[in-house]
């Protein structure tokens, strides 16, 4: 097997971490894989926003955003709220211009109805960030029925077409599922080799991408069911991601952010004009309003 697909460098951002290209190395491929969560290659300083942090969040990350609270699609059984959690849409964030050094976008991208507005809104909040998905190849052969996108990374370029049903090649998923179902091997093996088929990249001050269909019809996309988690992962790794995310978060930090100053008001764009009574939040420059209890800011 031929090394991971190179992901184009971003002056200032190293790929990987040490620990990373050292287990690689040693033939640990599974394990140096996910270790990419713990890696964010910005300062202590730097503020962090993700998107889309369900219920696994990186640690470091300072401010989180997600677009349901309860949703079928999340794997984990439940949504991560210790450290400031906004409730809002991707494609339309509350956030003031430049709010964040970095923004996270892990796994999110491939669920947006409007690609455009998606990467618009990400290089508007933060300087630089993080974009993983499935590689288009996989998503071809293994597709989801709430991935709306196919996304490839032609050295630097992030090339988006959007898909005309949730299975555009079924006989291939056919063929696929059919090897999957001869051969356990298999599977291990395309987990072994994950990163060859997902898309990692890295952007600073702009988001290079072209849609290659723009004119495509997303209409076959249902609306998300609300509901719990499928719970995927077991306790026991359920329990090490709480124990890193404790150990490895700037948990101080995240409690004292003035998240207010953050954000914009989503009806009249105006930032900084929040202010917060009790559990309500009201806007000084339009009257609306919204609703905060603990860590936890809903704007929708």
């Amino acid at each position: 097997m031929s090394e991971p697909r190179a992901v184009t460098p971003v002056p200032g951002f190293p790929r990987d971490s040490l620990a990373m290209r050292w287990l690689r190395r040693l033939g640990f491929r599974r394990l140096a894989w996910s270790l990419r969560r713990l890696h964010c290659p910005v300062g202590r300083d730097a503020l962090v926003l993700e998107i889309g942090s369900g219920g696994n969040p990186y640690p470091r990350a300072n401010v989180l955003l997600d677009a349901h609270e309860r949703t079928t699609e999340r794997i984990e059984p439940a949504l991560v709220s210790d450290r400031p959690l906004v409730i809002a849409r991707a494609e339309d964030l509350p956030f003031r211009d430049g709010a964040f050094d970095f923004v996270i976008a892990s796994h999110v991208l491939e669920h947006s109805r409007d690609p455009e507005s998606f990467l618009g809104e990400l290089a508007r909040v933060a300087r630089a960030g993080y974009l993983e998905t499935p590689d288009a190849f996989f998503e071809r052969i293994n597709p989801f029925t709430f991935h709306t996108l196919e996304v490839t990374d032609t050295g630097g370029m992030l090339r988006i077409r959007k898909k005309p049903s949730w299975r555009p090649g079924g006989d291939v998923v056919d063929l696929f599922e059919a090897k999957l179902k001869r051969e356990p091997a298999f599977f291990r093996w395309g987990s072994r080799y994950a990163e060859s088929f997902t898309v990692r990249f890295y952007w600073r001050d702009r988001i290079p991408y072209v849609i290659e269909n723009p004119g495509q019809v997303l209409d076959w996309v249902a609306d998300v069911p609300s509901g719990p988690g499928a719970a995927f992962p077991g306790l026991p790794r359920r329990v090490l991601r709480s124990g890193l995310r404790w150990l490895m978060s700037q948990r101080s930090r995240n409690r004292r952010l003035d998240v207010l100053s953050l954000l914009r008001c989503p009806s009249c764009r105006v930032s900084g004009a929040w202010r917060r009574e009790g559990e309500r939040l009201a806007c000084a420059a339009c009257s609306h309003e919204a609703s905060c209890h603990g860590f936890v800011y809903r704007l929708t």
